[in-house]
């Protein structure tokens, strides 16, 4: 059996491995250039991410490229300890690393196990016969498969073939930039993620081993912006805003940012919260392609890196007309659940003064009582564990 993957991301190069694991031919097409290093962005891979990438004994790349982040410690504007969560599960935390380590550790281990992955070589188009599914690229050449795999992204082109009237992605109501400043606040703990929600924006800061500080900010937006409104906003205008925003917390907000030395730039976030096609009889969705979901849900890398798992077990143990159908029922639920409960906490990251209140005085009640992340992070995946294909 062949495979065509599309998207050289993060889904993509796991995808890859775990279909390869079960004993299935693949090739990797991502559209872009071998990715540079982004001085701008970073993001955490979860324990159940870790779990999954461990059925394909793939865990360890990721885990050198990063550090342990064992726990998450939320405040408020004032400076008031609101509680904190556990990354942890069975002796384990999540890790932090930058996106473009990710992105080159996943390829490089997948092309270490003899994985072709062709960069530069972007899908336009896919035919479906009896005998598979035949995708065109850009550059004019053709590729025969029995099944085709979407790992492309929030703008998926594979979801687009699969349904010409998907509904297109939402935006979620914040901006995002992020940084690495060159020191790390009096007393700071390494690995101990800072979320503030400040009076009028959202931030989060992380020390790391190196002495530095990697940082994120959520302004509030809620409209959509026009089209590269965002990405075409200067470093001085992002430094000047951020420091309009967080200057009346109490946090090292304005001090991360005064210090960090790189540009810095912007962009939007979309989530996509519900695909009404997630496979057709030779065409799958994985990963951001199916289901998007905002940053702060902090889970879009560890979602795709269960989807992969998940359809690798069900394509060795059932024919692909129930393959197809098994996966989607095993993570479409549990995928949509993330993407909402993402959405939701993005919303909220910068209420009205009544709002900061009410969940100033809620927060700590809640978090001493129960962990409102577990239901996510225990999800356990075991490769040898058979599939039953659906029944009617």
């Amino acid at each position: 059996m062949r495979a065509l993957v599309v998207g050289g991301g993060v889904a993509g190069p796991v995808t890859a491995m775990a279909l390869q694991k079960a004993g299935i031919d693949v090739t990797v097409h991502e559209a872009h250039p071998a990715p540079d290093g982004d001085v701008g962005a970073w993001l955490g891979v979860q324990v159940n991410g870790l779990d999954a990438l461990r059925a394909v004994d793939a865990d360890r790349p990721v885990r050198d490229a990063g550090f342990p982040t064992p726990v998450i410690e939320f405040r408020s504007g004032t400076g008031r300890v609101l509680g904190t969560l556990p990354t942890g599960r069975d002796g384990a935390d999540g890790v932090s690393l930058r996106r473009s380590d990710l992105y080159r550790v996943l390829g490089e281990e997948a092309r270490r196990r003899g994985i072709d992955v062709r960069h530069g070589s972007r899908l336009v188009a896919a035919a479906t016969g009896p005998g598979g599914v035949t995708a065109t690229f850009a550059d004019g050449t053709t590729q025969s498969a029995d099944l085709l795999v979407g790992a492309d992204g929030v703008r998926s082109t594979v979801r687009g073939l699969l349904d010409p009237e998907a509904a297109p992605p939402r935006f979620v109501p914040v901006l995002n930039t992020a940084g690495y400043a060159e020191h790390a606040p009096a007393g700071a703990e390494v690995g101990r993620l800072t979320m503030v929600f400040g009076r009028r924006s959202f931030f989060g800061w992380l020390p790391a081993p190196d002495g530095r500080t990697w940082w994120f900010a959520n302004p509030p937006a809620p409209r959509e912006p026009a089209p590269d409104a965002v990405a075409g906003r200067s470093d001085a205008e992002w430094r000047a805003l951020l420091r309009d925003l967080h200057r009346g917390d109490r946090s090292p907000a304005v001090g991360l940012v005064d210090a960090t030395p790189h540009a810095l730039r912007g962009w939007t976030t979309y989530d996509v919260p519900a695909v009404r096609r997630w496979h057709d009889g030779r065409t799958v969705l994985v990963g951001d392609a199916a289901h998007a979901t905002s940053p702060a849900a902090g889970q879009g890398s560890s979602l795709a890196m269960e989807d992969a798992v998940v359809l690798a077990r069900c394509l060795r143990d059932l024919p692909v007309a129930d393959a197809l159908p098994a996966y989607e029922r095993a993570r479409r639920r549990r995928a949509e659940r993330v993407v909402a409960q993402g959405f939701r906490t993005s919303s909220a990251k910068a209420p009205p003064a009544a709002g900061r209140v009410v969940r100033d005085l809620v927060m700590p009640l809640v978090l001493r009582r129960r962990d409102p992340q577990a239901w996510v992070r225990d999800h356990h995946l075991e490769w040898d564990d058979p599939v039953e294909a659906v029944r009617a």
